[in-house]
């Protein structure tokens, strides 16, 4: 993997991978005055996360053959007082729409990505932070 992340005379910075695809990182208006254009960092972090372990379970789900509607994670996460300020504590919310799914199938195809298969979730539970989930089959 290679990505290259640039600076040209103001934020957003552009972070551009070896496929070509470009991600922006803005930071508040606190750190670095005005922005506000894209994500932070971290905001990219946590949505990688929930990313990573979704693509996990709708393949898992579909290896079950199971139709899926919508899948959704919402994710809430603590961060240390003081800097690094990494992450100490993240709860995601998954919601699938699934005219066959159970709530069994669901919450196995999440406990093997969360346990198993992400790799974003190993490597911020590496750094110490706690992730939890809950899991709701919804109309």
């Amino acid at each position: 993997m290679h990505t290259t992340v640039t600076f040209y005379k103001k934020l957003p910075l552009a972070g551009t991978n070896d496929h070509g695809f470009t991600t922006l990182f803005d930071a508040s208006s606190e750190l670095l005055g005005p922005g506000g254009s894209a994500a932070s960092p971290m905001d990219i972090v946590l949505e990688s996360l929930g990313a990573c372990s979704m693509m996990d379970i709708i393949s898992i789900l579909k290896k079950m053959r199971k139709e899926l509607v919508t899948l959704e994670a919402g994710l809430e996460a603590r961060r240390a007082e003081e800097h690094p300020k990494v992450f100490t504590a993240i709860h995601i919310q998954y919601r699938l729409s699934s005219p066959d799914c159970n709530p069994v199938d669901l919450e196995k195809a999440v406990r093997l990505s969360m346990e198993t298969y992400c790799s974003v979730a190993a490597m911020i539970r590496a750094s110490g932070c706690v992730i939890t989930w809950s899991t709701e089959l919804v109309p």
